[in-house]
């Protein structure tokens, strides 16, 4: 059993309340959008750590994480990139990419808005966590937290802070 705190599109800034509420964690998953090698660091000094990079990330961070990361934790095989939509509406990239690959949770970040929907058609849970940074046009500042147990995905908890 492993419980995860996922964020996304931090922008170089992680509030108090955020980190807070990820750092019981066993593992924290950054969704894209760190913002700085500075962000990261702070991240992986607390819990291990594994993370995409996003449309602002700069030439560091994209030579520290990758575009796309496909792994497998407890027996869920996981999906993770920054820009790949949501069931119905996925990126070409994304869409291609379940196909081939099927994974049971699909993770992506980008818009801002936490969606949590399961793609009954793919059979895949897909999680956006939000936005956990203060910059762009959403109300609150989001993050998500989750166990995997084997093959289930459970415990589902969100956190929204006012910006």
């Amino acid at each position: 059993m492993i419980r995860i705190g996922l964020i996304s599109d931090t922008h170089n800034y992680l509030h108090p309340k955020i980190l807070n509420f990820i750092r019981d964690c066993d593992e924290i998953w950054h969704a894209g959008d760190i913002g700085n090698l500075d962000t990261a660091n702070e991240l992986e000094k607390l819990k291990p750590f594994k993370a995409v990079y996003g449309n602002i990330d700069g030439q560091s961070l994209r030579l520290s994480y990758p575009e796309i990361k496909i792994f497998v934790c407890e027996k869920v095989k996981v999906l993770m990139l920054h820009i790949g939509g949501y069931p119905g509406r996925y990126e070409k990239k994304a869409l291609e990419l379940i196909k081939t690959e099927k994974p049971k949770l699909f993770i992506s970040g980008h818009s801002h808005i936490l969606k949590v929907i399961y793609d009954k058609k793919n059979e895949l849970l897909h999680i956006n966590p939000g936005s956990a940074g203060k910059y762009g046009l959403q109300n609150v500042i989001t993050a998500i937290r989750f166990v995997i147990d084997g093959i289930e995905i459970k415990e589902l908890e969100i956190i929204e802070v006012d910006k």
